[in-house]
């Protein structure tokens, strides 16, 4: 595999964000076009779902992978590339807090967190108020245009997402956001996004401050995304791009019913998606084999969900479909990794070759020593090998008198434990 195309120069902001997250051992979240390798079919295949989703279409996708393979890695890339299509994105990991199905405020924790991390092109984080500011002042100029008052223009504008479950308070939450723009009063303005986010508790509350007579509660979690994937494309995005990461909790829940409600839940957004009873909006799952195809605990065990979800049976000896539900991320090759620290030996020259720490011969030494070390998990789960990499260009960068292959003797690297092949005893995964 060739190198891809480098830019000139790497911004010293994004060079920094870059190595401060490959050397905490961490998924950074931008800057992944600078290092990105191999798996270009399956970018194609995800780019295709971006494109179907901006022209109004639907896709659920399950992003298969092994511990360490580059799921979450992958899943920010899409994500970046979505919103650079002009595409809103919603990003989150599942954990014990944070579930699909529940009754105890797990499903509105996850919705919150989703609300949280909501990003556009111009703003990766945070962009909630954003997209509301956007269609607000969207509204404001057209009725400049057309002579008429703000007000209709919103509730004409909002009058067909009162189709959906949800739709009636949410209309009304956005004009209760216009009237604080429009009066300069920050409290209702906040309160409206506080709304959106699902941070109300109560519908008391609620009710008190936005006259709305109901919240977003575990029950309404879903029909609140699709609320949310109309209401963006009415403020001037494209859809609406869900990406939810560490899907293997659901797999970890010892009760079986609850297990299963959360099941159910994936198995309507599937539904919904295949079937075109929703617009605009796309998720990807991330997780583990085991959570897909165990027949016990994984979402195989859910009869309908394994109908939905098998894969092509004549994708055997080489064959590879890409167009399936399940996108199954392969393993790095050697050749992949070789790219990849010359990527990375790239960044850390802020983009001018004349700087690099380390010449070709170091590469390859460094492959061999950890191949040495740990084998072929180097580069099928390369998380601490980059790290050790990273490591040493910058150990080199502060003292540049001291030579690669002396530094490089006393550089350790070591496997990395999947924390999912821990056993699962009650204790781990007792529900409340």
């Amino acid at each position: 595999m060739t190198a891809p195309a480098r830019a000139a120069k790497i911004k010293p902001r994004e060079r920094a964000a870059l190595i401060q997250s490959l050397r905490s051992g961490v998924v950074p979240r931008t800057g992944q076009h600078l290092i990105q390798v191999g798996r270009a079919n399956e970018v194609h295949a995800l780019l295709g779902d971006v494109d179907r989703i901006a022209d109004g279409g639907t896709a659920a996708r399950f992003i298969i992978g092994d511990y360490g393979s580059g799921k979450t890695f992958f899943l920010n890339l899409v994500r970046a590339v979505a919103a650079q299509r002009k595409l809103v994105t919603l990003h989150a990991d599942l954990n014990p807090g944070r579930r699909l199905a529940s009754s105890g405020g797990q499903a509105r924790g996850l919705y919150t967190e989703l609300m949280r991390n909501a990003g556009t092109q111009t703003k990766p984080e945070g962009a909630l108020s954003g997209v509301v500011e956007r269609f607000v002042t969207q509204a404001m100029d057209e009725a400049k245009r057309t002579d008429t008052s703000p007000s209709r223009v919103i509730k004409s504008r909002l009058e067909d997402l009162q189709e959906l479950v949800g739709g009636y308070d949410f209309a009304i939450v956005i004009e209760k956001y216009w009237r604080g723009y429009d009066t300069d009063d920050d409290t209702l303005k906040a309160n409206a996004v506080r709304w959106l986010r699902g941070e109300y508790s109560t519908k008391t509350e609620a009710r008190a401050d936005l006259g709305v007579r109901t919240i977003v509660d575990d029950d309404s979690f879903y029909d609140q995304l699709k609320l949310l994937a109309r209401f963006v494309r009415l403020a001037g995005y494209k859809g609406l791009l869900v990406c939810l990461d560490e899907m293997v909790n659901l797999y970890k829940i010892a009760q079986k019913g609850s297990r299963e409600a959360n099941y159910e839940q994936i198995l309507r957004i599937v539904n919904d998606c295949h079937q075109g009873s929703a617009e605009g909006i796309g998720f990807l799952f991330g997780g583990t084999p085991d959570f897909l195809t165990d027949s016990r605990r994984g979402l195989y065990s859910y009869g309908a969900l394994a109908g939905r979800l098998s894969e092509n049976q004549f994708a055997t000896n080489g064959l590879v479909d890409y167009s399936g539900p399940v996108l199954r991320l392969d393993q790095l090759t050697p050749e992949d990794f070789h790219v990849l620290l010359e990527n990375l030996r790239h960044v850390y020259a802020s983009g001018d070759p004349a700087h690099y720490l380390v010449p070709d011969e170091a590469l390859d030494t460094f492959m061999a020593h950890c191949r040495q070390q740990i084998g072929d998990a180097y580069f099928r789960t390369p998380r601490t090998t980059i790290k050790a990499f990273c490591d040493l260009l910058s150990l080199l960068e502060q003292n540049p008198d001291r030579d690669w292959r002396e530094v490089l003797g006393h550089t350790t690297v070591a496997t990395e434990e999947n924390p999912d092949l821990a056993p699962l005893d009650d204790d781990d995964l007792v529900v409340r």
